[in-house]
């Protein structure tokens, strides 16, 4: 709401008046739930039902009017009575009665059906600068909706009595959201209209639809920049081609967000947390291949009423709150015009065309001379964009005469079998085989080959895929020539270069793998590379290759993923628990617990037998959230299954993990008996000594000091702290150095040792921007807010901790009560100096986690503040 002068509100003791407007009849439980919302916050409730009339006059709710502080609407189905002699319903009346500037509170029903009249009125409310809405479902939302934008209301106000606002910061859009690689053609009346449907406020999921090829990610990616203005908390980009899991919707959104799944709750409450009431926009694409998950968007907009979801998909999502937006080709010269020049540079398809010509060949132009050619290519392939692009690649070795005559010879012949796809579809199918004809038989069998990978690909990975292949020889010339081709792209990732395939183009090289009958092979080629390569990286998981061995796998993700579902589908079960273990310091790193417990589960459901110790893997990945999110006593007895099971297998060093991790849920417990989780944490270190496991051994003994906090035996608490520390710095362990470092400063901050302290939180945070462990940093940045608190830094303190908060909201971090030790310094410098921290909170809660990192980090740390603005 903006746009007038505001009140200053009285505080609540005054009462402030509320007025209520709806219909009576059709909202009447929704009016009690407001009612019950205003009085529990000691507030009076203006409402008719409480001595009125059910029509009363227009100067009695005038009178009403002016006597009130705030205004709330209900709006439903209903439109409302409509008096003799008036023009208007009462409820549209008292809309236009409220004084400007009187502050609007607007909630909208979600109704299969609305009265036309109440829908202008709506309208008419979304276009106000004064009034602000949110829709709702239920009365018992509303109920709470109401209670919350009544406390926000009167906290803003209160505020803007003692000090003019200051001036909101620009909007920023998140880096995530991909910049289009090549300039975008002939779609501004789509963008003006996708955004008119996303200002409008009004839809929730608005659904970009269309075949492959189409353009729909390309357009989502331009609106999503183009639109950033109207989501002035992010706007995020949420990759799905890699995602054929229906369970891995949800886990994917979060981690995109900056959700981290570490097990510490559901990743419903806590993508809930993250958005709250944020104003984001979440781009979805490639939705078709989970479309069944598409009820998941209603569950989340329902628990983020501000967030709006832009996805693209080849099939409507048929869920509530979609609007569906059909892209459509790009622009043809008239079939009935002559095929001139003029005609060709005012073709959208053909300027797309040209420039993408020009691309490959930098001396091609659109001339009188290839004009004809040009609208014969377009209009053969209806204006499709990619087959458009993938046309004018070929400019490199054919001249557009050319490539004209082959799309007339070849299309005929190869749309005509698939009677079942769509016209367009079947024109792409085509496109592709005309381009696939073009190619060697051995960079035929190679692209095909190609199907079986994730999102992207290293060289390394297609060489040892395809060892055995006929191209194994000569991979790099092979992979070059498809690069030229258009079918492969390439691309430089963290200084290394990765590959991959246009979505359809994957789709259509596995399709044709299959057909060939050598997919089961393939598949089973590429998981067991990943096995090995997994079998290589994870002893660097854990001592001085940690960092390295990270972001290695970070670029293998889509591929991790890809290989377990191949190992489950081959019924290679015991490999696939085997791969899962292997990386389980990688996924607590990383917070990729959900999709491994997915894995574990339709592993579960093969039905396959398995060996005992994948029996425990199963068992002790599947139980990881429980031991956060509900640590009772049947998490302590599957633990000790786990343990039992890995002993019986002969690992007793896995054994030993899982009694570990027993006697941590065990200080989580209320009633807790510190003897026996003291014996069971002491038993544990000597056994992790003898197996030589320092990374393991090291977070025993945090869980031991974390016992000493609990208890209060401060000395023990920060003895074991300080032998994690010293075990993890034998080790060389960047994760455990993280963990034992920040409970050790955060200890010795309370015993006043602060100079230490400082040096440890410094430390910890640089390792946490190597590691890209978001946890390690956010400790990081609370410690060093501490220490500015304490130094009557106040500005900096404020803003250190409100962008920490922030952190944490947005992904999703919970924190041990009683070590937040920042938050009594800072409630002192608030009292020394409350305006330069609530200016440094104000400026706190719009930076990104590197501008925070910059804020904690000292002036000359240059080369740490690079990194974490790569992060």
């Amino acid at each position: 709401m903006t746009g007038v002068e505001h009140p200053v509100i009285r505080t609540p003791d005054q009462r402030i008046r509320v007025f209520v407007s709806s219909t009576l009849r059709e909202l009447a439980g929704e009016r009690h739930a407001v009612r019950e919302a205003i009085e529990r916050m000691r507030l009076a409730p203006v409402m008719f039902e409480l001595g009125a009339r059910p029509h009363p006059p227009r100067s009695l709710y005038r009178s009403y009017l002016e006597q009130s502080d705030v205004f709330v609407g209900i709006y439903g189905a209903s439109y409302g009575w409509v008096a003799p002699e008036e023009e208007v319903s009462g409820l549209e009346d008292e809309y236009n009665l409220a004084p400007r500037s009187m502050p609007k509170l607007i909630y909208i029903k979600d109704v299969p059906a609305r009265d036309e009249r109440l829908e202008q009125l709506i309208a008419r409310v979304q276009a106000d600068d004064t009034a602000a809405y949110l829709h709702f479902s239920t009365a018992e939302e509303l109920g709470e909706r109401v209670s919350a934008d009544l406390a926000t209301l009167l906290a803003e106000r209160f505020d803007e009595s003692r000090a003019d606002a200051p001036a909101p910061a620009e909007p920023d859009l998140a880096a995530r959201v991909p910049a289009p690689y090549t300039t975008t053609i002939g779609r501004d009346g789509e963008l003006a209209e996708i955004r008119a449907l996303l200002a409008g406020g009004r839809h929730r999921v608005v659904s970009l639809i269309g075949p492959g090829g189409i353009g729909k990610s390309r357009l989502a990616i331009v609106a999503a920049h183009a639109n950033a203005d109207l989501f002035p908390d992010g706007v995020y980009f949420v990759p799905l081609e890699g995602v054929l899991e229906p369970g891995l919707l949800l886990p994917t959104i979060a981690y995109v967000l900056g959700i981290r799944d570490t097990g510490a709750d559901s990743l419903d409450e806590r993508i809930a947390q993250s958005l709250d009431d944020r104003r984001v926009l979440i781009v979805l694409d490639n939705f078709e291949q989970i479309v069944d998950e598409a009820p998941v968007l209603v569950r989340l907009y329902t628990l983020a009423p501000n967030a709006c979801f832009l996805v693209t998909s080849r099939t409507i999502l048929r869920i509530r709150g979609e609007r569906v937006f059909d892209v459509d080709t790009l622009g043809l010269p008239p079939a009935d015009a002559p095929p001139t020049l003029a005609q060709a540079q005012e073709s959208a398809a053909c300027v797309l065309f040209a420039e993408r010509a020009a691309a490959v060949k930098p001396e091609f132009e659109l001339t009188e001379a290839n004009a004809a050619d040009i609208i014969e290519i377009c209009r053969r392939l209806d204006g499709l964009p990619l087959a458009i692009e993938l046309a004018a690649a070929k400019v490199r070795l054919l001249p557009p005469a050319d490539i004209a005559a082959r799309l007339g010879r070849a299309l005929p012949l190869l749309s005509a079998p698939m009677r079942d796809l769509p016209d367009r579809h079947r024109t792409m199918r085509a496109t592709i085989d005309w381009s696939v004809g073009l190619l060697t038989a051995e960079q035929r069998e190679m692209l095909e080959d190609l199907g079986v990978f994730g999102a992207r690909f290293s060289l390394d990975a297609v060489e040892a895929v395809g060892s055995a292949r006929p191209w194994g020889g000569h991979a790099i010339e092979t992979l070059a020539a498809l690069i030229d081709a258009s079918l492969v792209r390439q691309a430089d990732q963290d200084g290394r270069s990765v590959f991959s395939l246009l979505t359809i183009v994957r789709e259509y090289a596995l399709e044709a793998l299959e057909e060939r009958g050598d997919a089961d092979e393939l598949k089973l080629a590429h998981a067991d590379h990943y096995l090995a390569l997994v079998k290589d990286i994870a002893p660097r998981l854990r001592g001085q290759g940690q960092v390295d061995a990270v972001t290695e796998l970070g670029l293998e993700v889509p591929n991790l993923r890809v290989a377990a579902r191949h190992l489950v589908h081959a019924g290679r079960v015991d490999d696939a628990a085997d791969f899962a273990w292997d990386l389980l310091v990688y996924w607590w790193i990383s917070g990729y617990f959900a999709d491994v417990r997915l894995w574990m589960i339709e592993l579960q459901r093969t039905g396959r037998p398995t060996t005992v110790r994948t029996q425990a893997i199963v068992t002790f990945f599947t139980i990881w959230a429980e031991m956060w999110q509900t640590p009772g006593v049947e998490v302590v007895a599957g633990l000790g299954e786990c343990a039992r099971l890995f002993t019986l297998s002969g690992d007793e060093h896995a054994a030993v993990m899982a009694l570990t991790a027993r006697a941590s849920t065990r200080l989580q417990f209320p009633d807790l008996d510190p003897a026996v989780a003291k014996a069971e944490l002491d038993d544990a270190v000597a056994r992790l000594q003898g197996f030589g496991d320092r990374w393991a051994e090291s977070l025993a003994e945090v869980a031991l000091g974390q016992l000493g906090v609990v208890v209060q035996d401060i000395p023990a608490a920060l003895a074991h702290f300080d032998r994690a520390v010293e075990i993890a710095e034998a080790a060389d362990d960047a994760f455990t150095r993280i963990v034992a470092g920040n409970n050790r400063a955060r200890l010795r901050f309370l015993l006043g040792i602060v100079e230490e302290c400082e040096e440890e939180f410094l430390l910890t945070l640089r390792l946490a921007i190597q590691l890209r462990f978001v946890e390690g940093a956010t400790y990081g940045i609370e410690g060093m807010c501490a220490i500015a608190a304490s130094r009557g830094e106040t500005w900096r303190a404020g803003a250190l901790a409100a962008a920490a908060a922030t952190i944490r909201q947005e992904t999703g971090i919970y924190d041990i009560a009683g070590l937040a030790i920042h938050l009594q310094p800072l409630e002192a410098a608030r009292a020394a100096d409350p305006d330069a921290v609530a200016a440094g909170e104000r400026a706190g809660r719009d930076m990104s986690l590197a501008e925070a990192i910059a804020l904690a980090l000292p002036d000359a740390e240059v080369e740490m503040r690079r990194l974490a603005e790569a992060w």
